[in-house]
């Protein structure tokens, strides 16, 4: 069991890579306040889902391999969709998510 201290030390590390590299992009004081807002909003929630989802992937991928009688095939597939990037939301991967949008393009 992951202890609470160290839980919160990870995730505020993982915030603080976060904002620094996403500031730095940015053009616009505003523009960079919300880039940082919002992945530090999505990351308080998606850390600790992604957690969870890898920990139990890895519980049921184990069991899966006893209840088929040695099926690693299937063992594998469980562990590969359960362990997938990405472990945190950065600019790129929301900009992934929100899609192609004509308004978010950046301005030349």
């Amino acid at each position: 069991m992951v202890k609470p201290r160290c839980l919160i030390v990870a995730i505020l590390i993982a915030l603080s890579i976060n904002v620094f590299a996403t500031a730095s992009r940015a053009e616009d004081a505003i523009e960079k306040a919300g880039i940082v807002a919002g992945v530090t909003a999505g990351n308080m929630w998606f850390l600790p889902i992604k957690a969870i989802s890898v920990s139990i992937g890895a519980a049921s991928g184990a069991l899966s391999f006893f209840l088929t009688g040695g099926n690693t095939e299937l063992t594998k597939q469980i562990w590969q969709d359960t362990t997938q990037d990405p472990y945190v939301i950065t600019p790129d991967v929301a900009k992934k998510a929100v899609g192609d949008r004509p308004e978010l393009r950046e301005k030349k």
